[in-house]
């Protein structure tokens, strides 16, 4: 009875130690001291926990198009900034400023979204 009491608790604390395992610290994954402004067109959104992704298109040095992964708040805390899932769509163009991942991916956390219209639809200082 003890053994199973035991076997219970050890998988009930496995359980809720995976969402801590699947999310990061910012400083582990970007690097705050490495700025970067990407300007292109947004290809994809994806609305899932505990980050929203979104990506895009930015020309390179020799005009071909890179797609660069763009990590932001959860969807939760971009409903609370006045996010909806309309705010940004595939096809606009934005100004993203961040900060880029250490592992030299194109991956940046985008801390600040402009649309073309100047309009800032997340401002995250």
């Amino acid at each position: 009875m003890a053994n199973r009491a035991f076997n219970l608790l050890a998988s009930l604390v496995s359980l809720a130690a995976v969402p801590a395992v699947a999310h990061h610290a910012f400083s582990r994954e970007f690097d705050e001291s490495k700025t970067v402004v990407l300007r292109g067109v947004v290809t994809r959104i994806d609305w899932q926990n505990p980050h929203v992704f979104f990506y895009v298109d930015v020309k390179d040095g020799d005009g071909r198009a890179v797609n660069w992964a763009c990590e932001t708040r959860g969807p939760r805390g971009l409903a609370r900034g006045g996010w909806t899932r309309d705010s940004l769509k595939p096809g606009d163009k934005v100004i993203v400023q961040g900060f880029l991942a250490r592992d030299g991916s194109h991956k940046a956390d985008g801390r600040k979204v402009t649309l073309a219209d100047g309009r800032k639809i997340l401002s995250s200082d």
